[in-house]
């Protein structure tokens, strides 16, 4: 089962590369990661894509996160509501009587064209990976030269309040 993973650790060099070989040395397979600065001075936030077999293991994963010194907090946020978004830049082969034929695909999907020449263009993409790999699907026939995607990047929603969270109101009072 993919699981989605956020870690807020030390902007410090090495830290990424301690967090990736422990996945490693315990055979999670790493689908995509995602690494930037948050809002916080000196603070990076990263967004994992794993392949987990079951609850233990991720249990296990998570409790090896949190014990890394420069680990400051770890969530698994994949049942929880979230804003997710990955970015994707695809070069497609055409020329200009294509151009006008590729801009009516990509339009739907907002898309953009930011580089044109002779024999290609390329579109820049930023939605759910879904919606990415239908892009993708439909811009095949055209011949596609290149692909660079980001990543899943991935945050929880703010607090919406459930039907027990709301105070009762009466007019009786």
């Amino acid at each position: 089962m993919k699981r989605i993973i956020t870690a807020t650790v030390q902007d410090r060099s090495g830290v990424l590369n301690r967090v990736t070989g422990l996945l490693q040395r315990r055979q999670f397979n790493i689908e995509s990661i995602s690494v930037g600065p948050s809002e916080t001075e000196g603070i990076s936030k990263m967004t994992l894509v794993v392949e987990v077999e079951d609850e233990q293991r991720l249990e296990q994963v998570t409790k090896q996160l949190n014990k890394q010194i420069d680990v400051l907090k770890v969530s698994d946020i994949t049942d929880k509501a979230i804003v997710a978004r990955e970015l994707a830049l695809i070069k497609v082969a055409s020329n200009s009587q294509l151009r006008s034929e590729i801009n009516g695909i990509i339009d739907p999907f907002r898309a953009l064209i930011i580089d044109v020449s002779k024999d290609s263009l390329a579109v820049q993409i930023t939605g759910r990976p879904d919606k990415i790999d239908a892009l993708i699907e439909m811009l095949r026939p055209y011949g596609i030269k290149e692909i660079a995607r980001t990543g899943l990047t991935a945050l929880q929603r703010g607090h919406q309040p459930q039907v027990n969270d709301l105070a009762t109101y009466s007019l009786l009072k």
